[in-house]
């Protein structure tokens, strides 16, 4: 995979998400940044952009992935994949469905898909020096440069939506101490029961991680 760095951008996933509608990129291509001044977050909120935190974005044929694989899943399948990463070096950071990185009760990070034409466009975003004060960074030392390194090269083989799944489940009940917004309103997820495919039954309705 073609692994590009900036040291300044707006956005990594607007200029991904752009490079792949234009047939700009048609291979698999990774692009991270030191600094990003407008990201996108979820709910089109924004992402602050301190230097030396992650901003990454990767573009993954979509016929790379595994073929049990729900495309609407897709945000919780590449933050697992982070996440063990991570665990592997010792983190403590647990995945709040369908796609936040927490650890303990304060997020330090997310991560928002995209499909664009054949393309799953994945952008992540993590505290790892710096992080406003509602939120925190990440209990290990690590660089952008020393994730992006390690981390992309990795994604060759890719393991199945079933073993991926088989873990997220168990750690699945984390987050039902918090709520996900829903509809407009703030919903809490004590009641809220998990499918298969990743989406979670609340209030009655199916709720999917990529709207």
């Amino acid at each position: 995979m073609e692994i590009r760095f900036v040291d300044e951008i707006d956005s990594t996933h607007v200029w991904l998400c752009n490079a792949v509608k234009n047939g700009d990129v048609t291979e698999p291509f990774a692009l991270y940044a030191k600094t990003q001044n407008n990201g996108v977050g979820s709910r089109g909120n924004s992402w602050q952009g301190f230097s030396g935190n992650l901003f990454l974005s990767f573009a993954i044929p979509v016929n790379m992935l595994p073929n049990d694989l729900p495309q609407a899943s897709t945000s919780i399948y590449f933050s697992y994949l982070l996440l063990e990463f991570l665990r592997n070096l010792g983190s403590k950071a647990w995945l709040k469905w369908p796609n936040d990185f927490y650890l303990n009760d304060k997020k330090i990070g997310g991560t928002i898909t995209a499909k664009i034409k054949d393309f799953f466009v994945v952008s992540i975003g993590i505290n790892l020096a710096h992080a406003q004060k509602e939120y925190a960074t990440l209990d290990i030392e690590l660089s952008a440069q020393n994730i992006v390194s390690s981390f992309i090269p990795s994604l060759e083989i890719f393991p199945s939506w079933k073993q991926i799944f088989s873990k997220y489940k168990l750690e699945f009940q984390f987050s039902q101490n918090f709520g996900v917004h829903m509809d407009g309103k703030l919903v809490s997820l004590t009641q809220a029961r998990l499918h298969p495919d990743g989406s979670i039954e609340i209030e009655g309705k199916k709720v999917y991680s990529l709207r």
